[in-house]
């Protein structure tokens, strides 16, 4: 069978699960880092009025004068607003501005679809485009969804953390009926892994065949070298380069570099 053909542009990739704490603002962080390091152009977009995401690249979110809000608002270019980063990778920031932009948006036609247009010039200077979506399912996550051609799971090894990702998956199925056909899971990307836990070990053989989805590999392990990299604005890939953190991260680049450009 032949290789389907890959679309021109950036490959759009959304990151999402509304429940928190599951390291999504890390997996976004790490693999863009990763992607940045295998020679691709990399965007990040923090779609969090938490702006965690910008905050661990080393931009203070309260210095900020125009975020994603303005460009989804109309009020700025998304080009105007790109920061470049110590990890290779460009950042389009968030702010506290952006808790609002969900009401403001509801009004609108079309409002699952203003951050496919924003981001339509965009996909011609860069391999990747990374979502960090917040942990919810409302417009600004269905925007990623829509806007995006694969979605990436982050998911702790625990068994609580099943919950939801049914919901997250019963979202994804009525977004690719009305509003993205081309929208695809590529996987779940198991997080906070301990190898020593049989728990752990149990989720993590579950996880694929309960959802039946892939399972993005190596699993990414549970260790403090994460919650350091925030502090000095890098990932951990900078910060912890031969840490198993970050060689999980490079390896689960490695295995989705076929889908990009």
């Amino acid at each position: 069978m032949p290789p389907r053909k890959r679309p021109s542009g950036a490959t759009i990739i959304a990151v999402a699960n509304q429940k928190g704490g599951v390291a999504k603002t890390t997996s976004v962080a790490s693999l863009g880092a990763a992607f940045a390091e295998l020679g691709k152009r990399v965007l990040l977009v923090d779609l969090d009025a938490q702006a965690c995401l910008t905050f661990s690249l080393g931009v203070d979110p309260d210095e900020v004068e125009e975020s994603i809000h303005h460009v989804l608002l109309g009020q700025a270019e998304l080009s105007e607003l790109v920061i470049t980063c110590e990890d290779g990778v460009d950042l389009v920031p968030s702010s506290i501005d952006l808790a609002g932009t969900e009401a403001i948006l509801l009004g609108r036609p079309a409002r699952e679809f203003v951050l496919q247009t924003a981001l339509q010039d965009a996909r011609d200077d860069y391999d990747v485009i990374l979502l960090d979506c917040s942990p919810s399912l409302g417009v600004l996550t269905l925007n990623a969804l829509t806007a995006a051609q694969g979605l990436i799971i982050p998911m702790p090894c625990e068994m609580l953390s099943h919950r939801g990702v049914g919901q997250l998956l019963d979202t994804v199925a009525d977004v690719t009926k009305f509003l993205n056909k081309k929208l695809e899971v590529i996987g779940i990307l198991p997080t906070l892994f301990d190898g020593r836990s049989n728990h752990a070990q149990e989720v993590l053989a579950d996880v694929g065949e309960r959802y039946d989805l892939p399972v993005l590999s190596p699993p990414i392990p549970r260790t403090v070298r994460f919650a350091e990299a925030p502090a000095v604005g890098r990932s951990i890939l900078a910060t912890s380069r031969t840490s198993k953190g970050a060689q999980a991260y490079r390896k689960v680049a490695e295995s989705l570099l076929p889908r990009l450009p």
